[in-house]
């Protein structure tokens, strides 16, 4: 019985990986990409398996892009802009423009005097907010909630999100295909006339998510402290969601003018894919997107982190159990090192046959979990990381020699051609299910567009990684897993009468 269940998993995977290399090799030939006048880039694949559609627009802007005194405002925009339109989440847009004036104007005069700090007349401040709540409370009574939510929900539409991140921003939604016109209607109304309604109160959202999922959370601001540590120059060093202090003086007056500046077409790339014809669909994009203005192109970062010096450590005493985290610097998506990383990271941590998992989590019995990932973005220099939770009664401490006996190893011993192989089925196994749905292939597609310049880094992968060899793996593994090129960050549980690590 055993042997027939090995024999199916294993005939499973042989066909979920010649459907990954079939897959990659027609991908080619099943894109098809327009770009219009604005520049709005569109990506659209035909699959007719079921009468469904994803639709993704990313736009190419995100955390990394802001200055210093934007920050956190990428993070909210993705919060503001489910808010409505002129047309959209409003009983009466006339009536609600000039409360939204009056708002703006009281808030400019509250953050004004804030940023006095000590010397702020309290007086005039509290008179300030007392009049900005009284503005708020009376544009309430124009606005309809979640308006876009319901009108997608009411259509048959499902996983309506989004997300940002240091590199982008991306809105989703998965529909019925004989409702696109529905969502490029929607869509474009979002890209041609949105309005920052509810600003304030949502701000005082985010900063209590701050609050709630990174100030108070031990392990999540253990991550935020690593990360910072990390970069002393490159804007990759900050939190996408904002520090307090930069959460506590956006305004809307700086929203709408980021917003302005890069969420236009020219900054964005769309994904359709499922039961579609391309045919259709460029016309469609066409007649609710085309006459959109392009906005201000987004800058590339220009800022290069230094090469460290030494190894940076940082601790963080929490209401949690020991954790682990470390570091090293490396290169971009697309350089051909960020390849060879993609080998170690499965060698060492991705899944229960890794490395570091065997090691550490079923044979000494050091961590009840391990992984590996880059972080904090993608597109620019970033971080190989590996995390791991210690077991009680083994420390940080213990972990992290363990861990660095692993990477040593990696240094002297040649992987064989074996594991290496093992672990380039993995790989072709996990692209195969993560294009596996509609959502997931546009989702690939937009982001390898943004981040690597081109969605055809899907198509050549393969062909990139196969010709890895095992020096390779050595002579990466000596030239970026060095102590003046690491950062350690542990989580030290807070006992009574003192810290335990």
């Amino acid at each position: 019985m055993m042997q027939r269940v090995v024999k199916t998993i294993a005939s499973l995977c042989l066909v979920l990986l010649l459907a990954a290399q079939v897959g990659a090799a027609n991908l080619e030939d099943k894109v098809v990409e327009h770009t219009f006048k604005n520049g709005l880039k569109l990506l659209m694949v035909e699959r007719h398996s079921s009468p469904t559609v994803s639709a993704w627009i990313r736009f190419k802007v995100g955390s990394v892009h802001e200055r210093s005194d934007e920050r956190g405002l990428a993070h909210l925009l993705e919060h503001m802009l489910f808010k409505g339109t002129r047309t959209l989440g409003t009983k009466d847009y006339a009536a609600e423009a000039p409360l939204l004036e009056k708002i703006e104007q009281t808030a400019q005069l509250m953050l004004a005097e804030e940023a006095k700090g000590g010397k702020a007349d309290k007086a005039k401040l509290a008179a300030l907010r007392a009049e900005l709540a009284k503005f708020e409370k009376q544009a309430e009574q124009y606005v309809i909630k979640d308006e876009f939510f319901d009108l997608y929900a009411r259509n048959g539409g499902s996983g309506y999100n989004a997300f940002t991140g240091r590199d982008g921003t991306t809105y989703l939604i998965s529909l019925p295909a004989n409702k696109l016109e529905l969502w490029a209607a929607i869509e474009s109304d979002r890209m041609k006339h949105p309005v920052l309604r509810e600003f304030y109160t949502e701000r005082s959202v985010v900063m209590e998510e701050r609050r709630r999922s990174y100030d108070a959370e031990p392990s999540a601001k253990l991550w935020e402290t690593f990360v910072a540590a990390a970069y002393q120059a490159h804007p990759y060093g900050q939190p996408t969601i904002g520090w307090t202090s930069d959460i506590r003086q956006l305004s809307r007056t700086k929203a709408e003018s980021f917003l302005k500046r890069y969420y236009a077409p020219n900054n964005a790339i769309m994904a359709v894919v499922g039961d579609i014809k391309p045919a259709v669909v460029i016309p469609l994009v066409e007649r609710y997107f085309g006459d959109i203005q392009p906005g201000t192109p987004v800058p590339d970062v220009p800022v290069q982190e230094e090469p460290q010096q030494g190894e940076r450590r940082v601790e963080l005493l929490g209401d949690a159990e020991p954790e682990l985290v470390i570091g090293f610097h490396k290169t971009a998506i697309g350089s051909d090192d960020d390849y060879v990383f993609d080998l170690i990271s499965s060698i060492l941590g991705q899944g229960r046959t890794s490395r570091l998992h065997r090691s550490l989590v079923l044979e000494k019995q050091f961590a009840t979990q391990v992984s590996t990932f880059d972080a904090p973005g993608n597109r620019y220099p970033n971080l190989f990381v590996l995390y791991a939770s210690p077991r009680a009664p083994h420390t940080a401490a213990e972990v992290e020699q363990a861990v660095l006996a692993e990477l040593e190893r990696l240094k002297k011993e040649p992987v064989s051609q074996q594991e290496l192989q093992q672990v380039l089925n993995q790989l072709e196994f996990e692209e195969a299910r993560r294009m596996g749905t509609n959502g997931g292939l546009a989702r690939n597609l937009t982001e390898y567009e943004s981040i690597a310049g081109s969605w055809r880094y899907m198509t050549t992968y393969r062909a990139r990684v196969v010709k890895i060899t095992p020096a390779d793996i050595q002579r990466v593994a000596q030239q970026y897993f060095t102590r003046e090129n690491r950062i350690v960050g542990t989580l030290v549980t807070k006992k009574a009468g003192g810290a335990q690590k």
